[in-house]
């Protein structure tokens, strides 16, 4: 359960770090189950259904070079017991006020090794079409990540204003980022294992993984059951299922 403190914290700064809430055995069987996916993603010379590539500066695929698998609960239905994880949902369940829960939108970035790419500023409900507090974005480091693997970074407080910033895409990358005054932004290095819970309207980010290692990390959100999210139905969208009760 989380503590006054805790529940205040979040309000104030719009996320909480929970360090190695998925450890030991758990912790093992996930990380299998993912370097499975990194090796089917990285034997690839072209996208295919939910993996794609990393892009060289003028936005060609790079061959075995694996960026995301996106509905990774869809594309593996093995790591649904990870997005329903009692640890994390009873605690997504406590900052959004609700007994019964949905997850959406599962991803992998396994961030490789020399280069790997996952997401720079932005912030998670430009992608939604909501502005709805009641999202809660959830990032779970199966590997310890830091400076030179690219942590995740944060900008405390920025959910506040509950609006949505401009972002642009830029050619040659995944995605659409926002600006950030760097003064602003706090680094999150975190153990292996390490749950981190935010408003998915807080800017948050991450850097390039410039070092020899790996930086596997899911990122998906929870709602409460009843909320209607147009982009993502309840039934229809296949990468929407329960988590809380199972």
């Amino acid at each position: 359960m989380l503590d006054v403190e805790q529940l205040e914290r979040f309000g104030e700064e719009g996320y909480l770090v929970f360090e190695r809430l998925v450890e030991g055995d758990d912790l093992s069987h996930f990380v299998a189950i993912f370097d499975e996916l990194v090796a089917h993603g990285t034997s690839l010379t072209e996208p295919a259904p939910h993996y794609s590539l990393e892009l060289n500066n003028k936005g060609d695929t790079i061959p075995h070079r694996l960026h995301k698998v996106q509905g990774v609960c869809v594309a593996e239905p093995r790591l649904k017991a990870l997005a329903s994880h009692p640890l994390i949902t009873e605690r997504a369940a406590q900052l959004l006020q609700s007994e019964e829960l949905d997850v959406f939108g599962t991803k992998f970035f396994p961030k490789l090794a020399g280069g790997g790419t996952s997401t720079h500023w932005h912030q998670d409900n430009f992608y939604f079409g909501t502005e709805s507090p009641q999202v809660l974005s959830c990032g779970i480091y199966l590997q310890d990540a830091d400076l030179a693997n690219g942590c995740l970074r944060v900008v405390p407080g920025s959910h506040h204003t509950g609006t949505i910033v401009e972002h642009e895409h830029t050619p040659g990358m995944h995605g659409s980022w926002t600006q950030v005054e760097e003064s602003r932004a706090v680094d999150l290095e975190t153990p292996a294992g390490t749950v981190v819970l935010f408003s998915a309207n807080l800017l948050h980010g991450t850097s390039d993984n410039h070092s020899d290692r790996s930086r596997y990390s899911t990122a998906w959100h929870y709602i409460p059951t009843d909320l209607d999210l147009k982009q993502f139905p309840r039934d229809t969208y296949e990468d929407r299922f329960a988590v809380r009760p199972v």
